[in-house]
């Protein structure tokens, strides 16, 4: 992975940061100079140093990137909503310009930067703003996550459209297995290929 992308998701919790990471570490791995970015995170713990996101964490223990922390993580919120609510009960407002200016000076360092978006890809970050701004602002490409569980062709084939519609490049997805109880899994990732045009970039271990 040696260009810039931008990880949305079918829905929350359906595994956006352990696909990021993984990507982040094959990439350490092989020699290639690409670092994660979480531009906009809620649900932040409070630190000796301040506000921190998880995921932006995670991010920094898969690739090794020594880089400060507020271009990493623009907007650190601390309460665990929605980031437009998050953002107005901290009395933080949200730009776009911040924004990509973070992410301008992690890409004058490193070959490529991992940005992971926030819930599934129609979540809005702002009453304004919209990840799809982010995305056509700074011209990603778009990597989706699929999270493999009853309803996931539905919503892989809604978001997918969307992403589309917003004027925004669809790069390939990848699936999750995040019911280990899902029937019919195969099956399931055969429709998600014939609806969704292509295979996927990777289908994901079971998480421990």
């Amino acid at each position: 992975m040696s260009s810039s992308f931008y990880v949305t998701g079918t829905d929350t919790e359906i595994g956006k940061t352990f696909v990021t990471c993984a990507f982040l570490r094959d990439a350490r791995a092989s020699g290639v100079d690409v670092i994660g970015m979480k531009p906009v995170a809620s649900g932040c713990i409070d630190t000796v140093d301040g506000w921190r996101s998880e995921d932006a964490l995670a991010h920094i223990e898969a690739d090794g990137q020594d880089a400060p922390y507020v271009d990493r993580n623009p907007y650190a919120l601390p309460l665990p909503v929605a980031p437009e609510i998050a953002a107005r009960e901290a009395g933080i407002g949200i730009q776009l310009g911040d924004i990509t200016r973070a992410f301008d000076k992690l890409r004058a360092r490193h070959e490529a930067v991992l940005m992971e978006g926030v819930g599934g890809w129609l979540a809005p970050l702002t009453e304004t703003l919209e990840q799809a701004d982010v995305v056509r602002a700074l011209k990603l490409p778009v990597l989706m996550v699929v999270g493999m569980r009853l309803g996931c062709v539905h919503q892989a084939r809604a978001a997918q459209r969307a992403i589309i519609a917003d004027g925004c490049e669809f790069k390939g997805w990848i699936a999750n297995p995040i019911d280990p109880d899902m029937d019919n899994v195969d099956d399931n990732l055969a429709i998600l290929t014939r609806v969704l045009g292509q295979p996927p970039m990777r289908v994901m271990p079971p998480r421990k």
